[in-house]
């Protein structure tokens, strides 16, 4: 890495969006100087993905970037998010990455956030067409395992498999291939951003209903442990 090159964190989910990010602006010769996760108030789960921190830990060893986790509610996010961020500037760090494709409106936010704590918003990913983004991480070597479904678009029974060929073929007619659309999450275990691959095991599926206030859908989780 050249001494001149930028200091960036990325806002890490564990899933493919974040991993291709960050895989694009380190080929471009940023330097990824930090990882951000957000976590559940107890801390036991990353927010929406539901990946517990040794995983996300074992990702950013294989990564080669340190990690900071934070806790939160839905309604203390932004500002949690901000100081985190803050931090980060504090450090050295200039730039956010986040993972993002054509969702104006989470642009808009990660662009105020980023303005808010001095940082500048970067999105590699942006405009870019869905599905040549996910054959483009699927060609590149990257393996990910799906670990959340919306049960609005998909069954229990998509937790759990393999993101790849298959999986993208037997999705149903009006399921977003990215999962943009909120469909489902992923946990990226292996890949070419990766110094060695990510041991992992299936553990159980698990149904959660979101409050009314989040907008009430039902959501399942596949639980995912460190190996013993």
């Amino acid at each position: 890495m050249s001494a001149g090159a930028p200091k960036a964190l990325v806002s890490w989910s564990g899933g493919k969006d974040s991993c291709l990010a960050l895989w694009r602006a380190r080929a471009g010769g940023t330097e990824i100087a930090l990882l951000i996760t957000a976590m559940d108030e107890a801390g036991q789960k990353s927010r929406s993905h539901g990946i517990p921190p040794a995983l996300l830990a074992a990702q950013a060893r294989a990564i080669g970037a340190p990690l900071t986790f934070y806790d939160t509610s839905w309604t203390s996010y932004e500002e949690k998010f901000i100081g985190v961020l803050a931090a980060a500037r504090a450090n050295g760090i200039s730039e956010a990455i986040f993972g993002d494709i054509d969702l104006l409106a989470h642009r808009e936010w990660e662009e105020k956030v980023c303005a808010a704590a001095g940082l500048e918003a970067r999105l590699p990913l942006w405009l870019e067409p869905r599905r040549k983004l996910v054959d483009e991480f699927i060609a590149a070597g990257f393996k990910a395992v799906v670990v959340c479904v919306n049960g609005n678009y998909l069954g229990p029974e998509w937790c759990g498999r393999e993101f790849d060929a298959d999986f993208l073929a037997e999705l149903p007619e009006g399921v977003d291939a990215c999962g943009e659309n909120g469909e489902f999450h992923t946990f990226v275990y292996d890949g070419p951003a990766f110094g060695h691959p990510i041991g992992f095991e299936r553990v159980a599926v698990e149904r959660y209903e979101s409050p009314p206030q989040l907008g009430g859908a039902t959501y399942h989780f596949q639980t995912l442990r460190a190996p013993a």
